[in-house]
């Protein structure tokens, strides 16, 4: 995965979405820009902030997941047997790679609507639910949640699961992805006098879901309705996992732009294992349930894999097991949008999409690559570890060996926090050692997953050639990276991505490589569709390209400026 994101932006202290002020040239502890590292335009006649995304922190990324979700109920008698606070942590921990800012767990012991034990900081799990914290997390149910922002500053004010407490009781929201219509909505519960502490989305949603349904309420709360009305308000992108006293509410947008999965916890000892699968079709009864962004983390957790929740999907989890109470319908003529990138990039190469392990889609990505861009050469080889699977299908399809030439240290953190880009390619040094004995007189092919703004593919192409390699070529398993999203991912402006500056070519002689080619869109979706259990025709399995292509599944939103 090449090349940081953006600047670093700055919010001015009243919070405003959209600010103007007097020509000045700020100083760094000027008390209206709050980031040290902020980078914006301090010469200009004004100073213009209009994108929500401004205030969001420091972030020097280049593409990242805004976060992960997590569920889990015992069933049966309560107190269940199930330590759920010990399960969510674990659930949390497989699904470190979607966000590394802050986490959080709140749980329920499903007798009082008043009360709910939380704990949220800010870092990674390990160091955030030590044992002390997790004595605290007692409880039949919870959720949980870690984070990496797109739409807010990282603060411990926006940490997840957020809670609120209405008429009816508390309720806890954990959300993936970012609304497309944010800023509508945030005017439509204003009006209706709500107030919000924060520029998180997920705060937005919440509150959201303390207004009443249009259609009313006679017996208190309407949960699903109130939940049905949220996302004909909003229809992306998010997945939801949200918590009273004795239920989980497991939602997925109408679009599918965002994962999410359920599984079963089975007993100790029981014989389900195989594939995901009960061995022998013996369905053990479940212990509890959980919901997850993805299913990597079911096997550690003694859980089976299930089935995603459907596109639109509004499934209920209590102590009784799991049902579908609503199903919102896409617009009529849309289809089904995942996000193309968790395959490519974000998922962990063992959680299931749409009937496939993600390695096997990277498996085939990499052989479609070298059928579209064959190249002469002595070894294939990829940038750790995102690039692997692809290298390995690539060496598979060519019929050229793969041999490691990259030696990660893996207690480096990455290479996005480097604050400047000079910084940011030393960070490479630093992270990557050559293997010299598998490169010196070698002609290489070297694949990477994709290519953002191209700061680091070029000194690990000088890496390689100090070394000894003889020759290095680049070969991308995506296609390029053109354009933003405004869907959950922090990808940089149009003038940022280096696809949309230099073709091939031309970015092969600037990053100092002897080849440079990419993967088309038709060899992406292709490959993706290769080993796919569902069908594109019914509707079911159709994929986001915004990043690639410009076609957004819901069209862009008024007043977009980045």
């Amino acid at each position: 995965m090449d090349g940081p994101a953006g600047p670093s932006p700055c919010r001015l202290p009243d919070g405003r979405d959209e600010v103007t002020t007097p020509m000045k040239r700020l100083k760094m502890n000027d008390s209206s820009c709050q980031s040290d590292s902020c980078q914006c335009d301090r010469t200009q006649g004004e100073v213009k902030i209009k994108s929500k995304r401004f205030g969001r922190g420091a972030v020097e990324s280049g593409l990242t997941h805004e976060c992960g979700v997590f569920g889990a109920i015992g069933t049966g008698d309560w107190p269940t047997q199930v330590d759920v606070g010990q399960v969510i942590c674990l659930g949390l921990v497989a699904l470190q790679h979607r966000g590394q800012e802050s986490a959080g767990i709140v749980t329920s012991e499903g007798r009082s609507a008043r009360t709910f034990n939380t704990h949220k900081g800010m870092g990674l799990i390990n160091n955030i639910f030590n044992d002390e914290a997790m004595k605290k997390l007692k409880g039949n149910l919870g959720i949980g949640h870690t984070r990496y922002s797109t739409s807010a500053a990282s603060e411990e004010v926006n940490c997840q699961p957020f809670v609120v407490h209405t008429a009816h009781g508390a309720l806890a929201v954990a959300h993936n992805g970012e609304l497309v219509n944010c800023s509508s909505l945030r005017k439509m519960v204003l009006g209706r006098g709500v107030g919000l502490s924060t520029h998180s989305d997920s705060e937005l949603i919440t509150q959201a879901l303390c207004l009443n349904p249009p259609e009313g309420e006679t017996n208190g709360p309407d949960w699903p309705a109130r939940i049905n009305h949220l996302m004909r308000l909003a229809p992306l992108s998010y997945s939801l996992v949200i918590m009273l006293k004795d239920k989980i509410y497991a939602v997925r947008d109408p679009y599918g732009n965002r994962p999410l999965c359920l599984g079963k916890i089975l007993p100790l000892g029981s014989s389900f294992l195989m594939n995901g699968c009960a061995k022998n079709g013996v369905d053990d009864k479940a212990e509890g349930w959980v919901v997850s962004s993805e299913s990597c983390g079911f096997l550690s957790i003694g859980a089976r894999y299930v089935r995603e929740v459907l596109p639109g999907e509004i499934v209920e989890m209590s102590r009784h097991g799991i049902r579908t109470v609503d199903v919102v319908d896409r617009p009529a003529g849309k289809h089904q949008a995942f996000c193309i990138f968790e395959y490519v990039y974000f998922a962990r190469a063992d959680s299931l999409f749409e009937g496939q392990m993600v390695y096997s889609a990277r498996l085939q990505c990499g052989r479609m690559l070298a059928r579209e861009s064959p190249i002469d050469a002595d070894i294939v080889s990829s940038v750790p570890e995102s690039g692997t699977a692809a290298a390995h299908g690539y060496a598979r399809q060519s019929g050229i060996p793969f041999m490691e030439v990259l030696c990660k240290n893996r207690y480096v953190g990455r290479t996005f926090i480097q604050p400047s880009t000079r910084l940011r390619q030393l960070g490479v040094a630093k992270k990557f050692g050559a293997l010299s004995e598998n490169v010196r007189g070698k002609r290489i092919v070297l694949i990477d997953d994709s290519i953002v703004r191209g700061n680091t593919i070029g000194p690990i192409i000088k890496l390689l050639r100090d070394a000894g390699a003889a020759e290095v070529h680049i070969r991308i398993a995506s296609p390029p990276l053109k354009y933003p999203c405004y869907m959950g991912i922090n990808i940089p402006t149009r003038e940022e991505l280096i696809a949309n500056k230099m073709d091939s070519y031309k970015l092969a002689e600037h990053v100092g490589a002897d080849s440079l080619e990419y993967l088309s869109v038709e060899g992406l979706v292709s490959a993706i569709h290769y080993n796919m259990k569902v069908s594109p025709s019914d509707g079911v399995g159709g994929h986001c390209t915004a990043c690639l292509t410009g076609d957004y599944p819901g069209g862009l939103p008024d007043g977009v400026d980045w």
